[in-house]
């Protein structure tokens, strides 16, 4: 696996931002790991110091049991006052008596009077829910506290019944306990630095060069030379950083393709300057040799013309698509037929065997700027008068009708061959005329988004192509 960073150190970058360590993501997972340990560790501790303190209590009624079978053997059960604290040392209790057939036979009297206040539990009833809130009723329990505990006796049907002060039970368990803590603490430190090391070497140390890359992307795009270089791992982090070197590669070109173009984009304005000038020029020489009674001039001269347009109207569709950001719009309310009727007679003018049926209410109004609406339509009716060009039996038609969906375009014509409907709004490659720049329907396009509407193909077929113009208010 190769993680590594190809660094150039030609170029010095600005240094990321660091962050304070304890905002770090290592830190923040130590922390996470180190709490989650010792929380499941303080889930343990309550069954486990309930068991110790169950142990306790067994050991001191095991052992008040083996004073009691040692007492059967002596003589009418009864012992000397010496060997009775000898008994009650041994077992860690002040006294024990045992009950049989409700009667109670005092076994090992309490050599001083038993003061505090008497707490009882019964051993033989108790359940693990009940241990574990007795284990911790232990710590807060008062010192002076003594405990008169009910258990099974030595033989069948006899009760043991031992009175035990609740100070040692509650040092034993506050020991325990400090025991426990310190060993959790020991367990998680340990625990949580291996997975914090494996963590930072699986997670944390990838994540920082994904992130650094990242930021250092941010800060200089256009000049960035340190690339992640791709990984093998297949997790999530893996692709992340696969995807990252992938962008970066991607976006590095971009920028590369894009200075190149600027720089070409500005020869080309250059270069289209120029010519637009020298075109005109040759436009004046092309009128006066029209004018020429010499067949030979008068045969060449239209197709001189019609060269010439076509040059001028390349060079001035580039140059104006070129622009970084086209002229705002002038919003104002207007009248949309006239407008229409306008542009129609402008770009039908020479296309008189087309019909021009406008079917827009005279008093149809709308808010948009008139010198973009003109160009629209004008470019809109002049490629549906091209595209019917060829049809010379009257049925070339165009009608723009206007309603709720916007302002409809719709021509009679052959329909738009599937190349030029997938290109249609692309520069430079939907235009279905042989000297077509494919700009006309961009910059349309343009013009509408710009006044907040929008061009869209609406169908096209063999009966005939509808283009349909949104705009604010169109319709309404």
């Amino acid at each position: 696996m190769n993680d590594d960073i190809r660094t150039a150190p030609s170029r010095d970058l600005p240094a990321p931002s660091s962050s304070r360590w304890y905002e770090s993501l290592s830190f923040r997972l130590f922390v996470l790991t180190l709490a989650s340990i010792l929380l499941v560790e303080a889930l343990i501790f309550l069954p486990s110091a309930s068991g110790f303190r169950n142990a306790w209590l067994q050991e001191r009624v095991q052992a008040a049991r083996t004073a009691a079978l040692a007492l059967d053997a002596a003589p009418s059960r009864n012992v000397s006052d010496e060997l009775s604290d000898d008994l009650l040392r041994s077992a860690e209790v002040l006294a024990v008596t045992e009950i049989e057939d409700d009667m109670r036979f005092q076994l090992l009297s309490a050599q001083q009077p038993i003061t505090g206040n008497m707490y009882g539990l019964d051993l033989r009833e108790s359940t693990m829910v009940s241990r574990s809130f007795s284990a911790m009723g232990a710590f807060f329990a008062p010192d002076d506290r003594v405990l008169v505990i009910l258990a099974d006796g030595s033989a069948p049907g006899r009760v043991i019944e031992i009175v035990v002060p609740q100070a040692p039970l509650k040092a034993d368990i506050s020991a325990y306990a400090r025991r426990i803590a310190a060993l959790s603490l020991l367990i998680a430190f340990v625990a949580a630095g291996i997975i914090y090391v494996m963590l930072h070497l699986l997670v944390v140390r990838p994540m920082r060069r994904v992130t650094l890359s990242a930021e250092q992307f941010r800060n200089d795009p256009g000049a960035w030379t340190r690339r992640l270089t791709p990984t093998r791992r297949r997790d999530e982090i893996g692709r992340a950083q696969n995807a990252l070197a992938e962008m970066e590669e991607t976006v590095a070109s971009s920028f590369r393709n894009r200075a190149h173009l600027a720089e070409l984009g500005s020869a080309v304005a250059k270069i289209n300057h120029d010519l637009r000038n020298s075109l005109a020029s040759a436009q004046l020489v092309s009128d006066v040799l029209a004018r020429s009674e010499d067949p030979r001039v008068q045969k060449a001269a239209p197709r001189l013309e019609r060269a010439l347009e076509r040059a001028i109207s390349l060079a001035t569709d580039t140059l104006d698509y070129g622009k970084a950001t086209p002229q705002a719009p002038r919003i104002e309310r207007v009248s949309l037929h006239p407008i229409l009727e306008e542009a129609a007679g402008e770009a039908l003018a020479i296309y008189p065997g087309v019909v021009w049926d406008n079917k827009v209410p005279s008093e149809q109004k709308l808010d948009a700027d008139p010198d973009h609406l003109h160009r629209i339509v004008s470019n809109l009716l002049r490629n549906a008068a091209e595209a019917m060009s060829a049809q010379t039996d009257g049925s070339a038609r165009i009608i723009v009708s206007a309603s709720g969906h916007g302002l409809d375009v719709a021509d009679t014509g052959p329909g738009l061959p599937g190349p030029a409907q997938e290109n249609l709004f692309k520069p430079f490659a939907g235009s279905t005329r042989r000297n077509g720049t494919g700009l006309g329907l961009v910059i349309a396009r343009e013009l509408a988004q710009g006044m907040g509407g929008d061009l869209i193909l609406a169908r096209t077929g063999t009966d005939g192509t509808v283009f349909r113009l949104t705009l604010p208010g169109l319709g309404a």
